[in-house]
């Protein structure tokens, strides 16, 4: 008998199981293989700093019962300065979060495969995927097939949908710690704040941060990007440990910091338009795509708008009483992409490559100018409006300009 489901999804991250839960709700008959067994779900994949905005919350019915703390502000920190604005956060307990997610689409009829590793599509005579292989030999048919699996992307890479490059991975690590000084005399007050640090000493190509979960607890961590800049900037032989621990070890708020038991986060994404998301009967969703921001790395949000805007577009063709599911009709997810969960890509993916290309000392004048300009244009210039850009550069970025420019186009 073959087993065979209105949607198949590989996968069981905010992306994947939010997509289940979407489908589900509607009445589609929905299957998600996970890698992970369920009793250990999801240790290996609780990998996020999970900073995340109430917008988020609302939208997707997210209990109180997976927030760790609610923060006012989000506060960039150069090597000698520091720029604040009002802007409320949660940061979220992760693998609740997930284990959430998991039970709310089982409540509404997803079913769920674990220990459950995806390894190949299943092509029919035409070359058309018709379902997935897992587990060697055990196989699984709908009628769509949805990868969220993220940078491992099995499906989405052997239908030639996504080219994730290396040289565009960010690769990051995060302590969870007691005993932090949180509101320490020579830095803000980030007792209810989410801190983002721009500095090549501490995080070469990439920047560090500091989440409050408490009044002296917090999510510690860095990352950076596997770019030309990270090779400049970057100690031979370091690892990513390796900085973590040296920033630990000299930054004064952390004299008397403790590590919370063996609570180390460790994950990795690409930072690069998406070549593709669809193609006949297949979507790719979150980090497979990828829809990481990639200015400061928040994922859960896009992961979960990518989610709803590809059960929207199932949903739409499963309805059409010819049930269209060629890439023409799943078009529409990537209209829905572009729109709605990274609009203006190419332009916030500009202002990245520039604020990692700059150099310690334009950090400190970064922070300078942020405050110094109108309440918004921070947020402006993180949608990628050029206007606002503008207003953060100088005549003397000419340099910095045309280095980008040579590393970029020519």
């Amino acid at each position: 008998m073959v087993d065979r489901y209105d949607v198949v999804i590989a996968g069981a991250g905010p992306a994947g199981a939010q997509c289940a839960r979407d489908l589900a709700t509607r009445g589609y008959d929905v299957v998600v293989l996970e890698t992970e067994p369920e009793t250990e779900f999801p240790r290996q994949s609780n990998k996020s700093t999970a900073g995340t905005f109430p917008s988020m919350m609302s939208a997707f019915g997210i209990p109180d019962d997976v927030v760790m703390s609610y923060t006012d502000d989000v506060v960039l920190e150069s090597p000698n300065s520091y720029y604040e604005s009002y802007q409320p956060g949660a940061v979220l307990e992760f693998a609740e979060f997930k284990r959430f997610l998991v039970e709310d689409g089982r409540e509404n009829g997803a079913e769920y495969r674990f220990d459950a590793r995806v390894s190949r599509p299943i092509l029919d005579d035409d070359g058309v995927i018709e379902g997935v292989r897992y587990n060697g030999d055990e196989t699984v048919y709908g009628e769509v097939v949805v990868d969220a699996t993220g940078p491992a992307a099995p499906i989405a890479s052997a239908l030639d949908v996504v080219d994730l490059e290396r040289e565009n991975q960010a690769i990051g690590i995060e302590y969870e710690m007691e005993g932090v000084e949180m509101n320490h005399p020579e830095y803000a007050d980030l007792r209810r704040a989410m801190m983002l640090r721009l500095d090549h000493d501490i995080a070469p190509g990439g920047y560090s941060w500091i989440f409050a979960t408490g009044e002296d607890t917090a999510k510690v961590g860095l990352c950076y990007i596997q770019n030309d800049r990270h090779r400049e900037f970057a100690d031979e032989g370091q690892t990513v440990d390796g900085y973590l621990n040296e920033w630990v070890d000299r930054d004064p708020r952390f004299a008397d910091a403790e590590r919370l038991g063996e609570k180390v986060h460790r994950g990795s994404a690409h930072i690069q338009m998406p070549d593709g998301m669809h193609t006949d009967r297949f979507l790719a969703i979150g980090d497979t795509v990828p829809s990481i921001d990639p200015l400061w790395g928040e994922g859960i949000h896009k992961g979960m708008k990518s989610a709803r805007a590809a059960a929207a577009t199932i949903d739409r063709c499963l309805t059409d009483s010819e049930r269209r599911l060629d890439a023409e009709s799943l078009s529409v997810y990537e209209r829905l992409w572009h729109r709605d969960v990274a609009p203006r890509m190419k332009s916030r993916l500009m202002l990245t490559r520039l604020l990692y290309l700059a150099p310690n000392e334009r950090y400190d004048r970064f922070m300078r100018d942020l405050r110094a300009a109108d309440e918004n244009t921070l947020d402006k210039a993180n949608q990628g409006d050029i206007a606002a850009m503008s207003k953060l550069l100088h005549l003397d970025d000419i340099q910095l300009l045309a280095t980008f420019a040579r590393e970029h186009f020519l």
